[in-house]
C-alpha cells in the first residue's frame, strides 16, 4: 500500500476503528467530540466527501496522516503510518519489511508504570468526576517516549496486558488492544464502553458485580465469548449509534439475559456526562 492509497482510507472508518463515533451528521459532514482531547461540545469535522478533517478547537486539519500526528504528538512519517496500521483500517506491510540499515522507532518507547499519583492526571480525572480513591485502585501512571519526546498519562490495563491511555490531549493504547474483565465470584456481569464509564460507575456506586470494559467497541466478539455462564449482563453503554449496535449484538447472543441500562443516563451520552451532570446539582 503506498501514500497514495493510505491516504485515500476513509477518515471516519479510521476514527471508528478505533471505536469513535460521530455526535452528529449532516451530509456528507460528520461531527465528532475531538478524540485527543477533551470537549463537551463536538468541534471536530470530517468531511467525507473529501476526506479531509479539521478541529475548530485548535485551528488545525488535515489528510489521515496529519490526524495520525495528532494522536501520537509526532511528525515523524513511518511512525504516523504505523499508528494508522495498528488501528486495523489496513494491513501495512512495506513497514514489516527491514528497512536497509535504517533502525525503525516503535511508536511507544521506555515505557514504565507506576501507582498514579500525579497532580495533574489526578486533577483531570477530578475534572471528569472522578476522584482519587476511586481512580488510585483501578489505574496507573504511564510515561513513555514518542520520537524522543517524553509524555505521561493515565493508564487502564487490559487482559492481553496492553495499556489503555488517557490525559487531557490525548487518547489511545499501547498494545496490544484487548478488553479487560474483572471477575468478583458473581452472576451478574456490568458492561462499559471505556474505563472512564467503569470509574464513573464506581464513583456513582452502581457496581456490585463482576464487570467487564470493552475499550472499543471493535472488541464486541471478544465480549462475546468472555461472558459466556453469566446469568445477566448490564449493559452501562453510550447512547449513540456505536453503542446500539454493540447492545443489539450482545442481545443476539444472549437474548434476554442483556439488559439496557442506558435510561439511567437517556439525556446525557455516557455515564461520565450523567456523573458530571449529577455532581453540578
Amino acid at each position: 500500500m503506498d501514500v497514495r492509497q493510505m491516504r485515500e482510507i476513509p477518515i471516519a472508518d479510521f476514527l471508528n476503528a478505533m471505536g469513535i463515533q460521530p455526535q452528529k451528521q449532516k451530509g456528507g459532514i460528520l461531527w465528532y467530540n475531538a478524540p485527543y482531547r477533551t470537549e463537551r461540545t463536538p468541534s471536530f469535522k470530517v468531511d467525507t466527501n473529501k476526506n479531509v478533517w479539521f478541529d475548530f478547537g485548535i485551528g488545525k486539519g488535515g489528510d489521515i496522516f496529519d490526524l495520525a500526528g495528532e494522536f501520537i504528538g509526532s511528525g515523524d512519517f513511518l511512525l504516523r503510518a504505523a499508528f494508522i496500521a495498528k488501528s486495523g483500517t489496513c494491513p501495512l506491510p512495506i513497514l514489516e519489511q527491514p528497512q536497509r540499515s535504517e533502525k525503525k522507532e516503535p511508536a511507544f518507547e521506555d515505557i514504565w508504570v507506576r501507582p498514579l499519583q500525579d497532580a495533574k492526571l489526578l486533577g483531570y480525572l477530578k475534572k471528569r468526576g472522578i476522584l482519587a480513591d476511586t481512580a488510585i485502585p483501578n489505574c496507573e501512571e504511564v510515561r513513555y517516549r514518542v520520537r524522543g519526546k517524553r509524555y505521561y498519562a493515565i493508564g487502564f490495563r487490559n487482559d492481553a496486558g496492553g495499556l489503555e491511555l488517557r490525559n487531557r490531549f490525548f487518547k489511545g493504547c499501547i498494545p496490544p488492544k484487548d478488553i479487560s474483565l474483572k471477575h468478583n465470584g458473581s452472576d451478574v456481569c456490568a458492561v462499559f464502553e471505556g474505563f472512564m464509564d467503569y470509574l464513573s460507575a464506581i464513583q456513582l456506586g452502581i457496581i456490585v458485580s463482576d464487570w467487564l470494559v470493552l475499550n472499543s467497541v471493535s472488541n464486541v466478539e471478544k465480549a462475546v465469548k468472555a461472558l459466556q455462564g453469566y446469568e445477566r449482563i448490564e449493559c452501562f453503554l453510550d447512547n449513540d449509534e456505536a453503542g446500539r449496535r454493540t447492545f443489539q449484538r450482545l442481545y443476539e447472543c444472549f437474548g434476554e439475559k442483556v439488559i439496557d441500562r442506558s435510561s439511567l443516563y437517556a439525556d446525557y451520552k455516557d455515564l461520565n456526562d450523567y456523573l458530571l451532570s449529577q455532581r453540578q446539582v
